[in-house]
């Protein structure tokens, strides 16, 4: 099968997103597949003749993760002078032609379901949710606002614009966040006034919006959800501070324990309340819920991500290998999907 593996873009996730790109692009080499693996926003120059048949190694120029942030100023001006439009060259053209698009794509313009909503127009099968669904769940405020109307437990929190007068506040400790952000960049832990303020003016600084919860203390996991059925939960505990994006993505950084050692029934209240989200943000495929669970043992879910990564570190893969599925056979069971 040919097969475009969609990664890079211009969010703050874009490294995140390329290391998911050549790991997959790898698994699906392993499985047969006639695979490439394409940046959308830089595109390729090159010839396209005959590209999926060529024996090209795709993979081989991806470095490992940053501890920071990459640096979107230096990737946009990569970008050829006179060049429209977000996708880079060929990006279309390849797509069209492959039999589907595995999308590697993680965070603003990939997983927020603009292009899932350019493929739908043009006939193109991909991976993942649809662009409704990958809308509504990459917006964290319209994602509280769902999990309130079904009565999910998460954090009690608040919507807030930038500049807009704020008519009530969280208690300290509290969670800044950005509303549309991804891999806890934007995100910060305010415990007084002055915190509070610098952690808006991060917020802020990836989205017009942020929202603004309830710190929950105790302990973290996370739930993978195939086909509407939950995996085994993973817990995750950092080593020092809290899962942002060092500790995500360097090895090494984080103990991360599948299947979490909690009570069996635990355990299933936090796979029922995964399945639920999946239901409720009305989500196709495939998803990961993150959740906390304070020291009395209650469980609050804080949000979905439509593209879970798959980086050597990542969460998704390693609750389906504790069920016995493969990387291999879990990017094979994802390409699946993209043809229902």
């Amino acid at each position: 099968m040919k097969v475009v593996v969609l990664a890079g873009g211009t969010s703050t996730e874009r490294d995140v997103s390329l290391i998911s790109g050549k790991m997959i692009y790898n698994a699906l080499k392993k499985n047969g597949h006639k695979a490439i693996i394409l940046d959308v926003y830089l595109g390729y120059e090159g010839d396209t003749d005959d590209i999926f048949e060529k024996d090209t190694d795709w993979a081989g120029s991806i470095a490992k993760i940053s501890e920071k942030n990459p640096n979107l100023d230096q990737i946009k001006a990569m970008r050829k002078a006179g060049t429209k439009g977000f996708f880079g060259p060929n990006v279309i053209k390849l797509c069209q032609e492959a039999d589907a698009v595995f999308m590697a794509l993680h965070g603003q313009n990939g997983e927020d379901g603009k292009i899932q909503a350019t493929f739908e127009l043009m006939g193109i099968p991909y991976t993942g949710t649809d662009f409704v669904s990958a809308a509504m769940s990459m917006d964290k405020g319209i994602t509280k606002d769902i999990f309130y109307a079904n009565n999910i437990p998460t954090p009690a929190g608040i919507r807030l614009k930038k500049g807009e007068k704020e008519e009530r506040k969280v208690p300290f400790p509290c969670i800044v966040k950005a509303a549309c952000g991804g891999s806890s960049v934007g995100v910060t832990i305010a415990r007084n006034e002055h915190e509070y303020e610098l952690a808006k003016a991060e917020a802020f600084k990836y989205d017009p919006e942020a929202v603004i919860e309830q710190y929950i203390e105790g302990r973290e996991f996370s739930v993978g959800v195939m086909d509407g059925k939950a995996l085994p939960v993973i817990e995750i505990a950092p080593k020092q501070g809290f899962y942002d994006y060092k500790n995500k993505y360097q090895e090494g950084s984080t103990v991360e324990t599948c299947p979490a050692d909690i009570p069996d029934d635990k355990t299933k209240e936090m796979q029922e309340i995964a399945e639920r989200v999946f239901a409720a943000l009305r989500l196709k495929n495939y998803a990961r819920m993150d959740f906390m669970m304070n020291h009395d043992g209650e469980i609050f879910c804080l949000e979905a991500n439509t593209l879970p990564g798959m980086t050597p570190t990542s969460l998704l893969p390693q609750e389906a290998a504790a069920v016995g599925v493969s990387f291999e056979e879990l990017c094979e069971k994802i390409l699946k999907f993209a043809f229902r």
